[in-house]
């Protein structure tokens, strides 16, 4: 859809009874057409995107996407549909569709809705909504400043691959046949830089970037962009290590990913597909015994909070893991019922995950490895969730005396994910809070690092 070059994406969007309306409507039609119980969900969100390259405009993009959902059941049999299209007929053909393809799937007598007495009796604000008033021309000259600002940090930073400016505002409705019907509005917003450098006719690029719900809480786009120059800088002159066992320490940007892992093997589809290396794991203890990971659905302005999940379960506070003892799965209603189990809210997801801390910064840490391996990007996708093999490409820091020395590139860490959880040495306090898991940098005891 095109926009005036002055619009922003604070307006327009479909408004809480509108979409009532059309779940109403939709659940009306499954009714009629006879199904034992029926979902729908529906959506729409304003986006804008600006993203300039050595002073220009490399990219200007407006983005109007409407999206409804809709999951019949009928004697334990499952039917689904979506469409974009959402006006009233077109929402009857969707339910008509679904209707039909629930004649034609097995039975499941695991599928179906939550139980009803779980579904969310309140829907909080928590804070989610911060509209941002930038338009088109103001994206792209924060860019453009963002840009700059890394560029002219350092002499050696000589190219860039842009920085981009976006604001998504969108707004979430959920009803099903139990009466329950919830909504909500949300906002994302971020910054980002990748540069490029050169020393001695070799290139190295990095990048940072900032999100939020809250414009307020976003980076500055000149700190943006010279974070990005000083990690690209950093990356200058990178040198070949040979293989080695060693301390390895996971900035926090790098620490939640590893930290994820864990929570794949813990979901319930894995768990009852029985392809998991944490298989039966409940009440384990994996990781050390001064690690936490706990659930917090309703912390305001978080990237992951909500007051109910994807099947309108009302979510909840849990410990994940206490003490380094699993205490549970991530469960959504079918994989709980496959399993003989109740639902954890978790259908969707999970909702902001913090690990606990025993340390201080990244800076902490990096001392008190003394020596060892500072990772910094990973490269590739080798990790078997169902071995726990772990092996990925990295470049990054080599620590020597509690200090950084040099960069390092083209080297390969390895190990298997149980033996890594359970030889954590420290995790820091420096969260990273961009994502809906949070966890600072973390370091563990040993690793085999395969360099030249």
């Amino acid at each position: 859809m095109r926009k005036k070059m002055g619009d922003s994406v604070n307006g327009n969007l479909l408004q809480p009874a509108e979409l009532d309306g059309m779940i109403s409507a939709a659940l009306d039609a499954a009714r009629a057409a006879g199904m034992d119980q029926a979902e729908v969900a529906a959506s729409h969100d304003l986006g804008l995107s600006a993203t300039a390259r050595l002073g220009d405009v490399e990219n200007l993009e407006y983005t109007n996407d409407r999206g409804l959902w809709v999951t019949v059941y009928r004697d334990s049999r499952k039917g689904s549909a979506s469409t974009s299209d959402l006006s009233p007929d077109a929402i009857v053909e969707t339910v008509a569709k679904a209707c039909s393809f629930a004649k034609h799937t097995a039975q499941d007598k695991y599928s179906g809705l939550a139980d009803p007495k779980l579904m969310c009796g309140e829907v909080r604000d928590l804070d989610l909504d911060h509209a941002w008033n930038v338009d088109a021309q103001k994206a792209i000259e924060l860019a453009k400043v963002c840009e700059a600002s890394g560029l002219q940090h350092d002499k050696r930073i000589n190219n860039s691959e842009g920085a981009t400016v976006s604001t998504n505002r969108g707004m979430r409705a959920y009803g099903n046949t139990h009466g329950f019907v919830g909504k909500f509005s949300k906002t994302s917003h971020s910054i980002s830089c990748v540069l490029l450098g050169e020393k001695d006719g070799e290139m190295q690029r990095d990048y940072h970037y900032s999100t939020a719900r809250d414009p307020a809480d976003l980076e500055s786009v000149e700190a943006i962009g010279r974070t990005a120059a000083e990690r690209t800088v950093g990356r200058l002159g990178a040198r070949k290590i040979p293989t080695t066992r060693v301390p390895v320490l996971f900035s926090a940007d790098l620490a939640r990913g590893f930290i994820s892992h864990a929570i794949a093997a813990i979901s319930g589809s894995a768990q009852y597909r029985r392809s998991s290396f944490l298989l039966d794991a409940a009440g384990e203890t994996i990781f050390p015994d001064f690690v936490d990971i706990v659930e917090r659905p309703h912390l305001p302005k978080g990237m992951a909070s909500a007051s109910y999940d994807a099947e309108g379960v009302a979510t909840y506070d849990r410990d994940l893991v206490s003490a380094g003892v699993l205490q549970g799965y991530i469960l959504s209603s079918y994989s709980a019922r496959r399993l003989g189990l109740e639902t954890t809210a978790d259908a969707g997801g999970p909702q902001n995950l913090i690990v606990s801390a025993n340390a201080d910064d990244k800076q902490a840490l990096i001392a008190e490895m003394g020596t060892g391996l500072l990772v910094e990007e990973l490269i590739g996708h080798g990790v078997n969730t169902v071995t726990g093999d772990y092996s990925r490409g990295v470049a990054g820091q080599w620590v020597e005396n509690g200090e950084i020395a040099y960069p390092v590139h083209e080297v390969t860490v390895a190990g298997n994910l149980r033996d890594l959880y359970a030889d954590i040495r420290l995790i820091g306090r420096d969260r990273d809070e961009r994502g809906g898991l949070r966890c600072g940098s973390l370091l563990i005891g040993e690793m085999t690092v395969a360099g030249a």
